[in-house]
């Protein structure tokens, strides 16, 4: 299913993923930036035709933040509406504006939700970025699949949601939360995986560019980086040399279009010459071994 959408993995991250569909529990995938992890939930939303859903984890959401908020600017136009003797007024003015006409519905409540063609993907990337009073929230809030609106009462999820959390270990997660869910920690791929992801997401590059695009960045991989690429750069550099159209690696191409897999000048400026050469030529090497 998933190599139908073009999402290349082993035998390992495969079966995980079925029992956590099968058994209806969340799937935790820890891991390198850019390995495939965010990849993984878009695969099974389309996979399956249902609904993504992704809630974007940063420093000091909280869990209002994720579940709802009202739409203030609509209550007050209410709220001055009554007061011109527009609308209704008292208790049940108070009753209307923190209705349902007034609530806008962030991811976690989404995902709560009857969605047609089923329950959706909910996708909480990055979680490693929040702090511990969300993870907690979120603890309770998938262990019964519901959320709570203070002025609305508690919603529950008809059917629990496909839900998929990704961390790329800037920090530790708390092991409750990872004891709801099951694990897999998604590596970066060897050289035959990685070339077959690079053939299913750039079927128009050749084989020969695409082996020496993969061997290369393999062997980058183990110099001394302060960020190393991942597949998605992998991704985005054979794209890169695709529309300069160049058909082998050079030292010059390379240079030229080091952006694409390097992030970060100091990891840039110590690859510039001689460095770059000596490892296409490994690289090289490793293919005529092959």
């Amino acid at each position: 299913m998933l190599a139908h959408e073009d999402y290349v993995c082993g035998r390992a991250l495969a079966t995980v993923t079925f029992l956590a569909l099968k058994l209806q529990r969340p799937l935790f995938l820890e891991g390198e930036p850019g390995t495939g992890k965010t990849e993984i939930a878009k695969a099974i939303a389309t996979a399956l035709g249902r609904r993504l859903i992704r809630l974007q984890c940063y420093e000091g959401l909280d869990a209002s933040s994720a579940v709802y908020e009202w739409n203030f600017a609509a209550q007050m136009v209410a709220i001055r509406a009554a007061e011109t003797g527009q609308s209704a007024d008292g208790a049940s003015l108070r009753t209307e504006v923190f209705g349902p006409d007034f609530l806008i519905e962030r991811p976690l409540l989404q995902a709560m939700r009857a969605q047609d063609g089923g329950a959706p993907v909910l996708l909480i990337d990055e979680i490693d970025r929040t702090d511990e009073p969300f993870e907690a929230f979120l603890l309770e809030a998938l262990s019964d699949y519901q959320v709570t609106i203070p002025e609305l009462g508690t919603i529950s999820a008809p059917q629990p949601p496909i839900v998929i959390l990704t961390s790329n270990r800037t920090r530790e997660v708390h092991d409750a939360l990872k004891r709801r869910c099951l694990y897999h920690w998604v590596g970066y791929p060897d050289f035959t995986r990685e070339l077959e992801i690079l053939n299913a997401r750039v079927p128009e590059a050749s084989t020969q560019l695409s082996r020496e695009i993969v061997s290369f960045v393999q062997r980058l991989r183990g110099e001394d980086l302060f960020k190393r690429p991942g597949v998605a750069e992998t991704i985005d550099w054979a794209k890169c040399l695709l529309a300069l159209d160049v058909l082998t690696l050079s030292p010059e191409v390379i240079a030229d279009t080091l952006g694409a897999i390097l992030k970060y000048q100091d990891d840039i400026a110590q690859l510039q010459g001689l460095e770059t050469q000596k490892i296409l030529n490994e690289a090289r090497k490793s293919l005529e071994q092959a």
